[in-house]
């Protein structure tokens, strides 16, 4: 087992679920601060801002800052602020959302958007649907932030922001731009941002179809755990498996990096 010299940490799954915490969460992230190693949480979770996050986490006792929190609508906010920083977007979210993409200067409009930007909706309505399909019909660029068809939590798997987007996806014939979790926009960014060569990261996560597939595709070592949504069983039969596999965040034993 190589010793790493930084972390890519899923949050849903791998340290909580819902509002529980995962066993060994917490001791996991205080191992990495007692040996300074660099970590981030990366999620597909667009609902909630860094600071709300890092307050849940906090609230866990897992140790965490706002800095450390990398979510799909930052990715989201900053990959369209790189193709136009004038950007307009008719946006179906919630704050976390709304907030990225207000730090990046992208206009909210109801109409005459340039993209049409779908996050998770807990209040989702099918207005809100409609009017982001004309949106598109009438030449908007679609964007999801992530594809995430279940998310867990404390009740079991309930429909994720990637069942919504299929709706949209379905009536427009439009396939959007994905943003979180397994595609490679939201892990050059959180790359990027740890500053630190990606043959020395390792991702951490429950979700063999997000974030172990996202390791794969950037070339980044893997460690799955059985406390969310994939299991040993489930994808033992695939071609490209993790690195590492352990039930429990329990088991992974972390290295001072000399």
């Amino acid at each position: 087992m190589k010793n790493y010299k930084a972390y890519l940490i899923d949050l849903d799954g791998t340290m909580y679920r819902g509002n529980e915490r995962i066993a060994g969460a917490a001791e996991f992230i205080d191992e990495l601060n007692r040996f300074s190693i660099p970590h981030l949480f990366i999620t597909n979770n667009s609902s909630s801002n860094p600071e709300e996050v890092a307050s849940k986490l906090t609230d866990m006792q897992i140790k965490a800052e706002k800095e450390q929190i990398f979510t799909s609508s930052m990715a989201t906010a900053r990959y369209i602020h790189t193709k136009n920083p004038d950007s307009k977007a008719y946006v179906i979210g919630e704050q976390g959302l709304f907030d990225a993409l207000a730090k990046e200067n992208i206009e909210i409009v109801t109409h005459s958007a340039d993209y049409v930007v779908m996050g998770i909706d807990r209040f989702i309505t099918y207005e809100k649907l409609a009017e982001a399909c004309l949106q598109i019909r009438n030449g908007a660029s679609f964007i999801s932030t992530n594809k995430d068809k279940a998310i867990p939590t404390e009740r079991g798997l309930v429909p994720g922001n990637g069942a919504l987007t299929s709706v949209v996806a379905v009536s427009t014939g439009v396939e959007p731009v994905y943003i979180g979790k397994p595609e490679p926009i939201i892990m050059e960014q959180a790359i990027q941002k740890l500053g630190v060569p990606k043959e020395e990261i390792l991702m951490v996560g429950d979700n063999y179809q997000t974030d172990i597939l996202a390791g794969l595709r950037a070339n980044v070592d893997t460690l799955m755990v059985e406390t969310g949504v994939s299991s040993y069983v489930s994808i033992k039969e695939n071609h490209q498996q993790p690195t590492y596999l352990v039930g429990s965040l329990e088991e992974w034993k972390i290295h001072k990096v000399l």
